[in-house]
Parts: structure tokens; C-alpha cells; sequence
């Protein structure tokens, strides 16, 4: 006869609060919001029709008329913004086409703000990259270097440019020392005071942004590593951001997002500004390509991606999922 064993079971029950969906939304630690999401969207010169992105299932290269649809849908879906990328036909080595006033990006950004500026934050990318003919985010010195100051007096220019064309806020992402503080004296200067500045200020030199070159048809041969961070650093992470917070920041981003939730959560930490992160290509392709093999859930993989990027302390989330992460988060 087996003797009877009285297990008195615990007083406390962590488990009561995770009986029914209910429960678990009322309790729920971390919220993403459609409001806090941002859509990248790219936008390419001379095409009609939009293009399909071999390495970004579900992600266009938009024609003008095409970009409005997509930002339209933003709208509806209550997105916090856009973020505009721009393709053109033609190149050079100092990057002329994001400054000129007719070139992709500006006209693009005119046109979103006329289909959706009131419902929308229209952001666009302050960088010399797509524009060159050599791929890098600044002018090249003679012996192919970088220079970082030459490089800033051609981000004030496409800062102006972008202001003209009604931007609300610009992302200068090219990783060049003072660059926020530059651009924020240009636009002040020229009467874009209310233009606001969303920097990339730990933008790491990453493996995760390859896709991201397929889909602005990158010029670059080698790599970015003289001027964005070394992935081995936090430190330097949170030192950036507070030179950039310093320089007139009012949003500070991480880049890329995954593979730097420790740096999100320094960086929330150290300032009391917004802090956003980039959901990057990379990140986008390999959850991607492991739901098409079968081997994950996409859909709950996708809120689980946002919600732990929004866990480390990310205000904003700029991400190619957002408007099909906003229907998913009306379900």
C-alpha cells in the first residue's frame, strides 16, 4: 500500500495571471503600439511599376505613384511615420542627386506629405550613399578615405533640401563625427527650426544590412567600417548617442536592433529623449526565409521581434513589418 503524501502547493501563483488572454493583456509589461512603428519605404527613380526585392520577401522598390498607395495604407493603419529612402538613375561622386531639389528623394517627399503629411511623421534619410557613385556615405579624399568635414557641408545642403520639400524630420545616418550638430545649425539658420532630427547615433558596422544594399541597389565595394561602430562596443555606443543628444538630437536611434538589445537598453537608460531602433534588413530576411521553410511561426515571430526591441527600451521601431504588424495588432 503506497502511503499518502500531502503536498501542501504554493502560496503564491505567478501562473493566476496567465490563466486567459485577458489576463495576460491586462498585465502585459510591454506594448507595441501601430502608433510607434515606422515604415522604411523605398522609392525608385524611372520605373512605373514597383520592383520586387529578392532578399526582402514583401518588400518594393515603389514607383511615385506606388509610394503613395503604400503611405496612404500607413496612414489608415495609424503608423507613427515613414521613412523614406530614395533610388536614382544616376550616381556621382559627390552624391548631387540627394541634394538637388528635383531629385527622387525630395520629390518623394513632397508628394507624401501632400497625400498623408497630416496624418503621417514624414521622415526621410539624410546620406550621401545611395547617391554615390562609390557607395560610401561621404565624399572620398583623393586616396579614397572618408572626409568627415567635406561630408558635413554636403549634409547641411541635403538637410535644406529635404526641409524645402516639406520633410518633418530628417535621419542623418551616415555616421560622420558632428553631423547633428551641423545639420540642426543649417536648418535653424534657414528659418526649418521646427524641422526635427531623428540621429543614428549607434550605427554599427553590421553583417545584418546586406539585404539592405540589394534593395537601394548599393554602389559599395568594401565596407563602412572607418566611420560606423565596431559591433564589439557598447560603450562607445552610449557615448555616441550623448555627443548627438548634445548636438540638438531630439530622437536617438540604434542600428541594427536585435543584435544591440544591450545597447538599447544602455542608451534608455542614459538619456531621457526618445530613443528609437532599426529592425533591420538582415533581421527581416532571415525570420523571413525560416517561415518559408516551415521552421517557425512568422506571424507570432514578428510580434515577439517588435516586442523585445520594444522591452529593451525602444520608444520607436522602425520596421519593414509595420503596417502588417499593425493589422495583426487590431486582431
Amino acid at each position: 500500500m503506497t502511503e499518502e503524501i500531502n503536498v501542501q502547493g504554493p502560496l503564491v501563483r505567478p501562473r493566476r495571471l496567465r490563466r486567459t488572454p485577458a489576463l495576460r493583456r491586462m498585465v502585459a509589461e510591454t506594448q507595441v503600439r501601430p502608433s510607434s512603428l515606422v515604415l522604411p519605404v523605398f522609392v525608385r527613380e524611372g520605373i512605373d511599376e514597383p520592383r520586387a526585392i529578392s532578399s526582402m520577401p514583401g518588400v518594393l522598390q515603389h514607383s511615385r505613384d506606388s509610394l503613395k498607395k503604400a503611405v496612404l495604407e500607413a496612414a489608415e493603419l495609424g503608423l507613427g511615420g515613414v521613412m523614406l529612402f530614395g533610388i536614382p538613375e544616376h550616381k556621382d561622386a559627390t552624391g548631387s542627386g540627394g541634394i538637388d531639389p528635383g531629385g527622387v528623394l525630395n520629390l518623394a517627399i513632397t508628394d507624401v506629405v501632400a497625400e498623408v503629411g497630416d496624418q503621417l511623421t514624414v521622415m526621410s534619410d539624410l546620406c550621401l550613399d545611395e547617391f554615390t557613385n562609390h557607395g560610401h556615405c561621404g565624399i572620398l579624399t583623393p586616396d579614397g578615405e572618408v572626409d568627415n568635414d567635406l561630408t558635413l557641408a554636403a549634409y547641411a545642403q541635403m538637410a535644406l533640401a529635404q526641409a524645402a520639400a516639406g520633410v518633418d524630420m530628417v535621419g542623418p545616418s551616415g555616421m560622420m563625427d558632428g553631423q547633428v550638430g551641423v545639420v540642426r545649425q543649417a536648418l535653424d539658420a534657414a528659418n526649418h527650426s521646427h524641422v526635427s532630427i531623428m540621429a543614428y547615433s549607434a550605427k554599427y558596422a553590421s553583417a545584418f544590412f546586406g539585404p539592405f544594399r540589394e534593395a537601394v541597389d548599393s554602389s559599395l565595394v568594401g565596407d563602412r567600417r572607418t566611420y560606423q561602430q565596431d559591433p564589439a562596443n557598447a560603450v562607445e555606443g552610449v557615448r555616441e548617442v550623448l555627443l548627438d543628444v548634445a548636438e540638438g538630437a531630439d530622437i536617438v536611434m540604434v542600428k541594427p536592433a536585435l543584435a544591440y538589445l544591450d545597447v538599447i537598453r544602455r542608451v534608455r537608460d542614459a538619456v531621457d529623449i526618445p530613443v528609437a531602433a532599426y529592425n533591420v534588413s538582415g533581421e527581416y530576411a532571415m525570420l523571413e526565409a525560416a517561415a518559408a521553410n516551415g521552421w517557425i511561426d512568422r506571424e507570432a515571430a514578428i510580434l515577439e521581434t517588435l516586442t523585445s526591441i520594444t522591452r529593451a527600451g525602444s520608444d520607436v521601431v522602425l520596421t519593414y513589418w509595420a503596417s502588417e504588424a499593425a493589422r495583426l495588432l487590431a486582431r
